[in-house]
């Protein structure tokens, strides 16, 4: 857990976005084959928007971070 963590972390904010994307996209097939009955392993789904937390908390941390540095600089 902590290796994806840190490879997120290294990610330009581009990346975190397309794998952002490409995770919200997995999870919507994850609903769709829970909902047809055809999903396999019902912990992707909870897998799925883990990582979709870990990527939105990564982006909040950074514009936080932005957001001080630039009052930081205006004060």
């Amino acid at each position: 857990m902590k290796e994806k963590l840190q490879e997120y972390r290294g990610m330009s904010a581009e990346q975190l976005s397309l794998s952002l994307k490409d995770l919200q996209k997995n999870l919507f097939h994850l609903r769709f084959q829970s909902a047809t009955e055809r999903l396999e392993t019902p912990s992707e789904i909870t897998k799925t928007k883990r990582e979709i937390a870990r990527i939105n908390t990564i982006i909040r941390e950074r514009a936080l971070t932005a957001e001080k540095s630039a009052a930081g600089k205006g004060a």
